[in-house]
C-alpha cells in the first residue's frame, strides 16, 4: 500500500564539487515538493475516510442495536476514534512508521516532533505528498479499526471499559500489525504480501479481535432466546450508503496518487460492493427467505471489506467474482456458523470483517494474475507462491490479534472491569452509561 517516508536530506554533498552539489541539492529540494493534485485527492481521501466514521459507522452500527442503546453505541463508536487520533499523533505514528518508514518505534517522532510542513512521504512513483497529508490519512485507518471492533461488543461494555481496551489495543496489535504490512522493512511487507488498503491491517484485524473481545463479555442479557431486532434500518442503510461513499477514499486513496491504479481501484469498490450486496439478497432468497434490507446492506458491507485488499491489485472482473464469493461466505458465517458456535459477536464484526476480509485478503493472491485480469507482471507472477504469502500474511494477522486482544481485554478487566449492571442492561446504556436517550 505504501512506499517508505521520504525526507529531503542532502548526503554526501560535501564530497562533491560545489557546482554539483549545489546541483544536487537544488534537485533534492524540487523532488521533495509536494505534487499539489496527488496533495488535494489525498486531503479529500482523508475526508472521505473520516465520513465513513462519523457518521457512516455511526449510524450503521447505530441502527441496528435498539433503541434504547442508540446513543452509546454512537458514542463509543466517535469517543474509540477520537482517543484513536490523539494516540496516533502521541505514539502511534512514530510506532508503525519510524525514521524513513523502516524502523519499529521511533523516540524522536513521538508528538510528531521530526514532522514539519516541509517534510513529506513518497508515494509509489517519484512524487511525495505532505507529510502531515499522508499522517493525517493513516490516522482515519486506525480510527476506524478501532471502532470497527466495538461492533460486537454493544449493548453491554462500559464505556470507561470501550475506551481503555481502545489504548491498549491499539497500541499492542493495531500499529504492530499496520508496520508489519504496510512500512518498508516489515516482515510481511518483505514477504512481498498484497495488502492495498487494509484486509489484513483494517478488517481481518478488527474482525478478530471482535470475536475474542465479545466472548470474554459474554452474551448479551436474553440472547439467544429474546428478540433483539434492529430499531432503525432507515438509519443503518443511510451509514451503509455513507461507508460506501468514503470507502473510495479508503481503497482509492490508499495508491496515494490520483493515478490509473486509483481509477482502477475506483472501479472495483463500485462492482464488488454491487456484487457483494446482490449476492447476499440472493442467498437469502435461496434460504428460503425474502431479501431484505439488513441482507442488502450486510452484503455491501461483504463487498467493500472483501475488494479492500484487492482494490488495486485486481481487475474488475475479479473484483465482482470476489465480492460475490465473499458475500457468500460471509452469509452462512452469520446465518449458519454463528448461531451454531453460539457467540455472541452483537452485529457480526467478525461474521463479515474478520471473515470477509480473510476471503479477500488470500483471493487477492488469486485476482492479481494478469490472467484474470489483474496487475501481476506476467513473466515474475506466480499464483501459487503469491496465495502461500497471503496465507501466511492471514494467519499471521489472526494470530497477533487474539494474542494482544486477550492481553488488552485482561487488563482492561482488572482495571475498569468489561460489563455494565445487570441494571443497566436492561433499562439501556443511553441512560445507565450517559444519561440521556435518544428518542422521547
Amino acid at each position: 500500500m505504501f512506499r517508505t517516508l521520504s525526507r529531503s536530506v542532502a548526503t554526501g554533498i560535501a564530497l562533491l564539487t560545489p557546482a554539483a552539489a549545489f546541483a544536487q541539492e537544488a534537485a533534492e529540494a524540487a523532488a521533495a515538493v509536494p505534487n499539489p493534485g496527488n496533495n488535494a485527492w489525498m486531503m479529500t481521501a482523508t475526508i472521505l475516510v473520516l465520513l465513513m466514521i462519523l457518521p457512516g459507522l455511526a449510524l450503521f452500527y447505530g441502527g441496528l442495536t435498539r433503541s434504547k442503546n442508540m446513543l452509546s453505541t454512537i458514542t463509543q463508536v466517535g469517543g474509540a476514534a477520537c482517543l484513536a487520533m490523539l494516540i496516533w499523533v502521541m505514539w502511534g505514528y512514530s510506532t508503525a512508521f519510524g525514521p524513513e518508514g523502516n524502523a519499529f518505534f521511533s523516540w524522536g517522532n513521538l508528538f510528531l516532533s521530526q514532522v514539519t510542513t516541509d517534510s513529506t512521504a513518497a508515494t509509489f512513483s517519484d512524487e511525495v505528498i505532505s507529510e502531515y497529508v499522508f499522517v493525517s490519512f493513516q490516522m482515519t485507518f486506525a480510527a476506524i479499526t478501532a471502532a470497527l471492533v466495538l461492533g460486537a461488543t454493544v449493548e453491554r461494555l462500559k464505556f470507561s471499559a470501550a475506551m481503555l481496551f481502545t489504548a491498549i489495543w491499539l497500541t499492542i496489535v493495531y500499529f504492530p500489525i499496520a508496520h508489519m504490512v504496510w512500512a518498508g522493512g516489515g516482515l510481511l511487507f518483505e514477504m512481498g504480501a498484497l495488502d492495498f488498503a487494509g484486509g489484513t491491517v483494517v478488517h481481518i484485524n478488527a474482525g478478530v479481535s471482535a470475536l475474542v473481545l465479545a466472548m470474554f463479555l459474554g452474551k448479551r442479557k436474553g440472547y439467544p432466546g429474546e428478540p433483539m431486532p434492529p430499531h432503525s434500518l432507515t438509519l443503518t442503510l443511510v451509514g451503509a450508503g455513507l461507508l460506501w461513499v468514503g470507502w473510495f477514499g479508503f481503497n482509492a486513496g490508499s495508491e496515494l496518487e490520483a493515478d490509473g491504479t486509483a481509477g482502477l481501484a475506483m472501479i472495483n469498490t463500485f462492482v464488488a460492493t454491487a456484487a457483494g450486496a446482490l449476492a447476499w439478497m440472493l442467498m437469502e432468497r435461496f434460504a428460503g427467505h425474502k431479501g431484505s434490507a439488513l441482507g442488502f446492506a450486510s452484503g455491501i458491507i461483504a463487498g467493500l471489506v472483501a475488494v479492500t485488499p484487492a482494490a488495486g491489485n485486481s481487475g474488475p472482473f475479479g473484483a465482482l467474482v470476489l465480492g460475490i464469493v465473499a458475500s457468500v461466505i460471509a452469509y452462512f458465517a452469520v446465518a449458519k456458523l454463528k448461531p451454531k458456535l453460539g457467540y455472541d459477536d452483537a452485529l457480526d464484526v467478525f461474521g463479515i470483517h474478520g471473515i470477509a476480509g480473510i476471503v479477500g485478503a488470500i483471493g487477492t493472491g488469486i485476482v492479481y494474475s494478469p490472467a484474470l485480469g489483474g496487475p501481476g507482471d506476467a513473466a515474475e507472477y506466480a499464483m501459487g507462491a503469491q496465495v502461500t504469502t497471503q496465507i501466511v500474511a492471514v494467519v499471521v494477522a489472526i494470530v497477533w490479534a487474539t494474542v494482544g486482544t486477550v492481553i488488552a481485554t485482561l487488563i482492561t478487566k482488572v482495571i475498569t472491569g468489561l460489563r455494565v449492571t445487570p441494571e443497566v442492561e436492561s433499562d439501556g446504556l443511553d441512560i445507565g452509561e450517559h444519561g440521556e436517550r435518544a428518542y422521547n
